[in-house]
């Protein structure tokens, strides 16, 4: 069933149609309907629906307005325009907008019907396009030849010297060249379709560095369709390449532009873009972990273990997002890093990891250092490297090194005292399970403190007739996604829903304890238009401003 947005100003023709359609038998569901195109926009950026209808003359937004904004953020929304005989050259417009149909008034339910039922053909056709499945799989297997996507494989896993990469990337044709690199990683939050998909809230992630060794058939089926999606895109914004790596799709950028903030600006666009697609035809939800911009593809790996770090987060913000590693940790541009998979899943561990992977981690430490007839100073060095990895963790996490370690970090001798490694393992597992809660009591308090801050900024400037959700996250230098969904864990609320009531808040003070005029509040709360306030203040409060003052003087 695909969904529709119904935008028309005549109140009659507006019920005729979302009234008067069989819908159901046509195939579509409407989600909504608006009486401008302002309040359509607004409509259509909570639930993008696959099918715009609109009038062409409306207030404070007409039509082609909104079906031009429609295009460009959703270009995979097909459009409908309704049109009086006498607005011809509305129409040359919307020809050169791409607009899908054209339906004249006046027009009968069966005119629209047949519109209707072309619009669904046309979404069918995309649709089975993208769910035939075993046609992409064959596609793959012919597209990417074995050797290639082991290079490319080997190159997310760990650091190649540069002549290396030059050869082999020479040898498979693979151009590599660039100023700006950076990846993506794209999972599936659940096994299964769509109604699946949150199960990745409580855990069940494909983000982990070790992907599972064997997955299902139909799994396989859908992995490969959301590679196609993914190349498809990448394609068209000439982003870089697309392949398959340890049960997840993988988006390498390559881009001329030097500037680690453009780079990341078109790979966060385009991982949108990918996500909204994979959910709209395979009905299946992903988040996507995007790493840091790096300026040498032979160190590529760094970038894809940030994304695949990007990702673990999905258990804390949940899934069916994107992800940027930048937004989720405050890094140093040039940090140290350790190369050993073993040392890196130790950090990823304190970081989002559980007691029980620590455990595992732990382990495996120990167990290899048990295995390997080492001398004392060695076993010295060897306690002290993991301590060290401890210690940057918690830096660059802000924890509190007194409590982790002692009194002036005292405790350190102890690593000269233990009599066997048991006494170690135990004394680390103990410090690092201290640091896990410690990072996770400062990870709560920075989301609350930056929604704090968001809500000091807004409060401050709402009379401001620019302010936006991009112009806050300008001023706290974080991208919009992540602070939508932070700040509506935060407050329960939109930051749309709680900027227009704060507006309404102001506004109505005004009106009882001044006599200023409608327009001069309007343009005090942050509306340049006046008449688009009173609509919106008759439609938040119920009565228009004019009517509120005069209720309130009657009281």
């Amino acid at each position: 069933m695909y969904t529709v947005l119904v935008a028309e100003d005549e109140f009659e023709v507006r019920e005729a149609i979302v009234s008067g359609t069989d819908w159901t038998s046509l195939g579509f569901r409407v989600t909504d309907s608006a009486e401008n195109g302002q309040e359509a926009w607004e409509l259509f950026a909570k639930e993008a629906p696959d099918l715009l209808l609109t009038d062409i003359r409306m207030p404070f937004m007409d039509g082609l307005q909104l079906a031009e904004l429609v295009k460009r953020h959703h270009p995979g929304t097909r459009v409908i325009i309704l049109s009086g005989y006498d607005e011809f050259e509305y129409a040359q417009r919307a020809l050169k907008l791409s607009v899908d149909e054209y339906v004249l008034k006046p027009f009968s339910s069966e005119d629209l019907a047949a519109v209707l039922a072309k619009m669904r053909g046309i979404l069918d056709e995309e649709a089975a396009e993208k769910q035939d499945v075993a046609q992409l799989r064959e596609h793959y297997r012919k597209s990417l030849p074995v050797l290639r996507e082991n290079f490319l494989a080997n190159l997310m896993m760990r650091p190649l010297k540069r002549r290396d990469l030059e050869e082999k990337s020479a040898l498979y044709e693979l151009r590599l060249e660039g100023e700006g690199f950076q990846v993506a990683v794209i999972s599936m939050d659940a096994a299964g379709p769509k109604e699946a998909g949150q199960a990745s809230a409580a855990g069940n992630s494909l983000g982990k560095e070790q992907a599972p060794s064997t997955i299902s058939e139909d799994q396989e089926l859908l992995l490969f369709a959301s590679l196609n999606i993914a190349e498809e895109i990448a394609a068209a914004r000439n982003l870089g390449r697309v392949f398959l790596h340890q049960g997840q799709v993988v988006l390498l950028v390559i881009s001329m532009d030097p500037d680690p903030q453009t780079v990341t600006a078109a790979t966060m666009e385009a991982a949108e873009e990918i996500r909204q697609a994979i959910e709209r035809y395979l009905k299946l939800t992903v988040t996507i972990g995007i790493g840091v911009v790096i300026q040498e593809p032979a160190g590529l790996s760094y970038s894809y273990k940030d994304a695949v770090l990007a990702l673990d987060y999905r258990v804390i913000l949940g899934g069916n997002r994107v992800i940027s590693i930048a937004d989720v940790e405050q890094r140093h541009v040039k940090k140290v890093r350790f190369d050993e998979l073993k040392e890196q899943s130790l950090v990823r561990c304190l970081k989002t990891g559980t007691a029980d992977e620590l455990k595992d981690i732990m382990e495996s430490l120990f167990q290899g250092l048990a295995e390997a007839p080492v001398s004392v100073k060695e076993y010295q060095l060897y306690l002290m490297e993991i301590v060290t990895a401890v210690l940057r963790a918690a830096k660059d996490a802000d924890a509190d090194l007194d409590n982790l370690f002692g009194d002036n970090m005292a405790s350190l001798a102890e690593l000269y005292r233990f009599r066997t490694l048991a006494e170690a393992k135990a004394w680390l597992v103990g410090i690092c399970s201290r640091m896990m809660g410690s990072i996770a009591v400062v990870r709560q308090s920075a989301l609350h403190n930056l929604v704090e801050e968001a809500v000091a900024y807004t409060r401050a400037n709402y009379g401001d007739n620019e302010l936006s959700i991009n112009k806050v996250c300008g001023q706290l230098h974080i991208s919009a996604g992540y602070f939508s969904s932070i700040f509506k864990k935060e407050t329960r609320t939109t930051f749309v829903a709680y900027l227009l009531h704060l507006r309404m808040e102001a506004a109505m003070e005004l009106l009882r304890t001044t006599d200023l005029r409608a327009m001069e509040i309007a343009e005090k709360v942050g509306y340049a238009e006046p008449n688009y306030f009173s609509f919106s203040f008759k439609k938040h409060v119920g009565m228009s401003p004019k009517e509120y003052r005069s209720s309130i003087k009657g009281g």
